[in-house]
């Protein structure tokens, strides 16, 4: 049964919660104002397209959905793929994949399709978010760098004419490098002075979005330095190759079908399926997100039903595919937000700007978008995910690697079913290694585990709670963690992970047990994990993992591990 979050938040809703919406609401319009306008860009498109995606999306999304605190528009992860599809099908083309996707995304949740999202492995979603990251910082190198490149005539590259800016990142690297000298120095300048502000000002300010206060700033020095300096830089105004004057419109469009037909149909399905797939991704990663900072659960059906009504609503005013945005979420509620109700304030927020201060967003420097991209780039890269994984398995290194190169280098969709088949072979092999192990019925490890397990009586202390996993902890069991996590109430201050069964963990279950442990810590739960075999002790080593949940609480018995809950409990 489709029932948004919103219906159920209503109940019991006063003043008091109106107000901490309210304030989440406005702050998280101020920040996604110039991210949409910047994503717009990006993905080949006018800035406006942005603002009407943020704004209906982002309603429908907070109306319809099945989170209560998501916030939804346009995304960078979808940049690489509505340039490309703009550059092949145009913006018609665009809006008929988008109102498909759509489609195709309530026929998910409608099929109770939302749990198969958690099979993705992690490697693979660390994988195409990095790439993602790189794309998008390399297409801001023209406009951090002021470069012109000229296609008044067809530029070759590897072999192909182009007469604009290419959407693949190896022929785009080749034009920036082609144009090196045509940089604009001042633009420069600016971009290298706006980034390191963003940089700086978010070391100091939290509740005030750097991205929000720069554009306001820089755009401000570029009509003073214009007007008396005679200092020149691309603005929002004169955006794309043809540097067309353009002025963003301050009411929103009447909604229009794009054109439909059964060769477009057939032509775009590939295309509606990327971006449903991507949606349903990203949304859903986001969603779960914002359980492990709320401490509550989503339902991931309803929230696909919702994306899809947003991508269907967003096409038909002019705007592009959107999804939950983690970091505008986690900016929701940081800020107080804990309805759907901030995220419709929000939308209402950048409605207004829109219809009282649209016009004057034609005048911001293009230089200083291209340094909140870069920076958001930075922040959607993940380094210290990263960094965990390189410390890892190797055949988590090889699914990464190989999803992120796929990324850059080739197509997102190819990357995503790439990696599983990659995941999925590894995944595959490692069980069959470890299950020969098992049946010489040998201990994997002396001293650590035993290959008898007698049913006991255990004396269990009041205030700890054991919780046995059974089999392997990788990306398709991790919900087991979620489980563990929601049963250590208030009334438990130690929790007992029991691994005596489980014999191999992966990168997914790494990150589970961190999500476990963040969610114990708000609660002043801790984890203790006795009965642990060899692979999964040597990646918590490998991983660092052993020293965040402390040493001293992990045994290789049940008993040492009752006897450390008996410590802290005292």
């Amino acid at each position: 049964m489709f029932k948004p979050q919103l219906i159920s938040s209503l109940k019991g809703y006063n003043g008091k919660t109106f107000v901490s919406d309210l304030i989440a609401g406005l702050i998280v319009g101020i920040v996604a104002l110039p991210l949409a306008i910047a994503f717009a860009i990006a993905s080949g498109v006018n800035p406006a397209a942005g603002l009407f995606t943020a704004i209906i999306a982002g309603f429908c999304i907070s109306a319809c959905g099945g989170s209560t605190v998501q916030i939804g528009g346009p995304t960078g992860a979808f940049a690489v793929i509505v340039y490309g599809v703009v550059s092949q099908f145009g913006l018609s083309g665009l809006a008929t994949a988008t109102l498909m996707a759509g489609v195709l995304l309530i026929l998910l949740g409608a099929f109770k399709m939302g749990g198969l999202v958690k099979f993705i492995p992690y490697t693979i979603v660390t994988g195409f978010t990095a790439g993602i990251a790189v794309t998008i910082a390399a297409g801001q190198i023209g406009d951090f760098f002021g470069l012109s490149p000229d296609f008044s005539t067809p530029m070759q590259i590897l072999g192909e004419e182009y007469s604009k800016m290419p959407g693949d990142f190896l022929p785009k690297i080749i034009v920036y490098i082609k144009s090196a000298s045509t940089i604009n120095v001042y633009s420069f300048v600016m971009a290298a002075v706006c980034l390191a502000f963003i940089f700086i000002w978010s070391k100091f300010i939290k509740k005030i979005p750097g991205s929000f206060v720069v554009l306001i700033l820089a755009t401000v020095a570029s009509i003073l330095l214009d007007k008396f300096c005679g200092l020149k830089t691309d603005t929002i105004g004169f955006f794309a190759s043809g540097k067309e004057h353009f002025v963003i419109p301050t009411t929103l469009p009447a909604p229009q079908l794009p054109d439909f037909s059964l060769e477009t149909i057939r032509t775009l399905f590939p295309t509606a399926v990327s971006i449903a797939v991507l949606a349903a991704v990203e949304s859903l990663l986001s969603a779960v997100v914002a359980d492990g900072m709320t401490g509550e659960k989503h339902d991931s059906n309803t929230e696909l039903i919702g994306q899809g009504i947003a991508n269907i609503a967003s096409p038909l005013f002019g705007g592009i595919p959107a999804t939950g945005a983690i970091a505008r979420t986690a900016t929701n509620i940081k800020n107080g937000g804990r309805t759907p109700v901030a995220g419709i304030i929000h939308a209402l927020t950048l409605l207004l700007i829109l219809l009282f201060f649209g016009k004057y967003a034609s005048y911001i420097p293009m230089a200083a978008l291209a340094a909140v991209l870069i920076n958001v780039a930075w922040n959607m890269a993940g380094f210290p995910a990263i960094r965990a994984l390189l410390h890892g398995q190797k055949s988590d290194i090889a699914v990464f690697a190989v999803t992120f190169l796929i990324t850059v280098f080739v197509d997102l969709t190819v990357a995503i079913e790439v990696g599983l088949g990659l995941a999925a072979f590894f995944f595959i092999k490692k069980m069959i290694d470890l299950s020969e192990v098992q049946n010489k019925r040998e201990a994997l490890t002396s001293g650590i585990s035993n290959p008898d397990y007698p049913e006991e009586h255990l004396d269990l202390p009041q205030g700890a709670m054991v919780y046995e996993i059974d089999g392997p902890l990788f990306f398709g069991t991790v919900r087991k963690f979620e489980v563990a996590v929601e049963k250590a109430g208030v009334d438990y201050k130690v929790l007992i992970l029991r691994m005596r069964n489980t014999i191999y963990l992966d990168a997914g279950g790494i990150r589970a047990l961190e999500q476990a442990k963040a969610a114990c810590d708000r609660k002043g739960i801790t984890i203790v994990i006795s009965g642990i075999h060899t692979q999964p002790y040597m990646l918590l080593e490998k991983t660092g993992m052993a020293d965040k949940l402390g040493r001293e609480n992990i045994h290789d018995h049940i008993s040492g591990a009752l006897e450390r809950a008996r410590e802290i409990l005292k």
